[in-house]
């Protein structure tokens, strides 16, 4: 026979709603409690029904993250920090990738409200706002993640990404490069507002904006690699290739070193890159990848916490915007001068 919550209040000589409230992580239960509670349910290998418990709090205690590609390391440690704050606190994580395709995107909203799960995070892929609409109809607490919309007054969790743009640029320009190319996405607010930084930086400098060195593809976080490789292959085919250049992420900016490499260029000696994202294995690539670290683990962390609080508001609350500061971080892939190195 299955274990029940009077069983276990009755064996410690609780109430049922004490031993709720330990499965709901209430305020009001003392820790030594707690901790008796928590150690009997071990003890008899409680498991609670998660459906009935629903029905009764209208809760299912699942939040649900929806991101580009599940295999992008940037997304796997934001995954990775949402996870471990709801975990904490007693909520599962069902997650989706939308493999940077909108319409599989708006599939997965719609599943994820159909199985009416408490909250949503979305690192979107979309062009329009129509599905953020359908989940404020369903007054359904929401979370944009990384990327967000003009004119969307929703929570938004991310980075300046005009300053990151602007910090990889003026990185490259304080190492010497005179003809500096970009290689990004299309459409989602990261690409067009780091290419908004990297224009201003150009600007700035006095130097001419070339449009034959902008390269923009709707694919760039779903096997990003090859989207860089293909890119770099253009650039290089230039009668005058840049010396300098900035990728919107950093499995871009790999895709492109292995270009360079091939075409039997060095770098930095010949052409300096730097990516965005800053992922964990950047530094050990065949040569070490400068990139702005957007610290993805607190981004991850920071959107679950804002989703959490959404979801446990009595009343309905402002739209909230969490910027997380992005910081350079300098290797041996833009460093043909002597600069002053970031963190490691």
């Amino acid at each position: 026979m299955a274990v029940r919550l009077k069983d276990i209040a009755r064996d410690l000589g609780v109430s049922v709603v004490t031993v709720s409230k330990v499965l709901r992580n209430h305020e009001d239960i003392s820790t030594e409690t707690r901790d008796r509670v928590l150690k009997r349910m071990k003890e008899l290998n409680y498991q609670p029904n998660l459906a009935a418990r629903a029905l009764v709090t209208g809760r299912s205690h699942l939040m649900g993250l929806v991101v580009p590609d599940l295999v992008h390391p940037f997304f796997a440690q934001v995954a990775k920090g949402v996870s471990s704050v709801l975990r904490n606190r007693g909520y599962g994580l069902v997650i989706a990738s939308s493999e940077e395709d909108p319409d599989l995107e708006r599939q997965e909203i719609g599943q994820m409200l159909a199985r009416r799960l408490d909250g949503l995070l979305i690192a979107s892929t979309q062009w329009t706002v129509e599905s953020f609409r359908k989940i404020e109809e369903q007054q359904r607490p929401y979370v944009l993640v990384d990327r967000k919309f003009n004119g969307l007054p929703a929570n938004f969790v991310g980075s300046d990404d005009v300053a990151i743009g602007r910090m990889a640029t003026t990185h490259l320009l304080e190492n010497g490069c005179k003809r500096l190319a970009y290689i990004g996405g299309e459409h989602v607010s990261t690409a067009i507002e780091r290419l908004e930084g990297f224009r201003g930086a150009l600007t700035s400098a006095g130097l001419p904006i070339s449009n034959e060195y902008i390269v923009c593809r709707p694919h760039y976080d779903d096997a990003g690699d090859v989207t860089g490789y293909k890119a770099a292959k253009e650039l290089l085919a230039l009668t005058s290739i840049p010396d300098g250049i900035f990728c919107n992420n950093d499995p871009l900016a790999m895709g492109v070193m292995d270009a360079i490499l091939e075409a039997g260029l060095r770098i930095p000696e010949d052409i300096c890159i730097i990516g965005a994202g800053n992922v964990r294995y950047a530094g050990a690539l065949r040569v070490p990848l400068s990139s702005i670290d957007q610290d993805s683990a607190l981004l991850g962390s920071r959107s679950a916490e804002l989703a959490l609080s959404l979801v446990q508001a009595k009343t309905p609350q402002r739209p909230k915007q969490i910027i997380i500061p992005p910081q350079l971080v300098v290797r041996q892939s833009s460093m043909r001068s002597t600069v002053q190195a970031g963190r490691p």
